[in-house]
């Protein structure tokens, strides 16, 4: 993996927690400077503990993505105090489990401006400043929903599938410009998140990760090394990823009747619903309190992936699969003869 150049700029929407955070400490870890913004002030101070402690430089900037007023003044702020932003990370999301008829407007509105808004708000920010000086990298994060629709996530679904028309869109208009401005999306699997913890849930169990489950920093991994390789147009992460985009793509027809046979009960545990759960649809979820950048679920996340891993070496899986190929045919010419 390419390391960091010296007191690189990295801006981290959604960073007190899950992915955010995950993301925040590896670029940490590379001695960067990281602005760090989300609502929860509590999560926000422990992630920039995180920053800090793994040798990089940490600057939280409480802020909601909704409002692009605030996007745009955390960035300058970034620039003020940090220097020229190099790397911006789409990530903070909300949502809303539920069938789609028992969402109301307001709230799946509400899902739209961050989830969706968001990224464009972070996006138009990174751009007023990258554009001019002809260099940097934003990261979407994504996920396999982004092609993907299931049950019960229908606003979280339709603002991933439009994070996915825009960045393509942008992705364009780019590449006509000759900017050398990049733009790259990662497309995430389920992964071991507080999100769990504190989305608003209108289900009678607890809302749990569609297995398989990967811990967040096989998350981070994938989104540093898409900030270092911004050329590819997006990154998938996870072999349960690229099943569920290769069936879509082969069947989606009868990846809808399964999903609807299974989607209700695979995203959700046997447990009930914690009655004193909180929300962070309207407000943050961690008023004093830090969920860090894990969820409930650590006995059943993988630590790693073996197809992250192929993803980032193409040069050896290759070497590897034309190795095995001229063994193979060795072989058989040798029985041959």
């Amino acid at each position: 993996m390419t390391s960091a150049t010296p007191h690189q700029v990295v801006v981290v929407t959604g960073a007190s927690g899950g992915i955010g955070r995950a993301v925040a400490r590896a670029f940490g870890a590379r001695h960067a400077r990281v602005a760090l913004l989300a609502r929860g002030e509590a999560g926000l101070a422990a992630a920039a503990d995180d920053v800090t402690a793994a040798g990089g430089t940490a600057l939280a900037v409480p802020t909601d993505v909704a409002d692009f007023g605030q996007v745009d003044a955390a960035a300058e702020r970034a620039e003020k105090e940090l220097g020229p932003i190099d790397v911006w990370v789409n990530v903070a999301f909300t949502s809303v489990f539920a069938p789609f008829e028992e969402i109301e407007p307001d709230e799946f509105r509400r899902v739209t401006e961050v989830s969706y808004l968001g990224y464009v708000h972070g996006t138009t920010a990174a751009l007023r400043r990258m554009k001019p000086r002809d260099r940097g990298t934003i990261v979407q994060v994504g996920s396999a929903l982004a092609y993907r629709g299931i049950p019960l996530q229908s606003a979280y679904c339709g603002a991933k599938h439009a994070i996915q028309g825009f960045n393509e869109a942008l992705r364009c208009e780019l590449l006509h410009d000759g900017s050398h401005v990049r733009t790259t999306m990662v497309q995430m699997p389920a992964v071991n998140t507080p999100q769990f913890s504190w989305v608003r849930s209108k289900l009678p169990r607890h809302a749990q990760p569609v297995p398989p489950i990967y811990q967040p920093e096989v998350a981070a991994r994938a989104v540093v090394h898409a900030a270092d390789h911004p050329g590819r147009r997006e990154y998938w992460v996870g072999g349960s990823t690229v099943g569920t985009l290769v069936a879509n793509a082969v069947a989606p027809g009868i990846l809808d009747r399964y999903l609807a046979r299974t989607g209700y009960r695979s995203q959700q545990t046997g447990d009930p619903k914690p009655v004193d759960q909180p929300e962070n649809l309207w407000a943050p979820a961690d008023r004093g309190r830090d969920f860090g950048a894990h969820g409930e679920f650590d006995g059943k996340a993988a630590p790693r992936s073996l197809q992250l891993w192929a993803s980032h070496h193409h040069g050896l899986v290759a070497a590897g699969g034309s190795a095995l190929a001229a063994a193979a045919l060795a072989l058989w010419r040798r029985a041959r003869s």
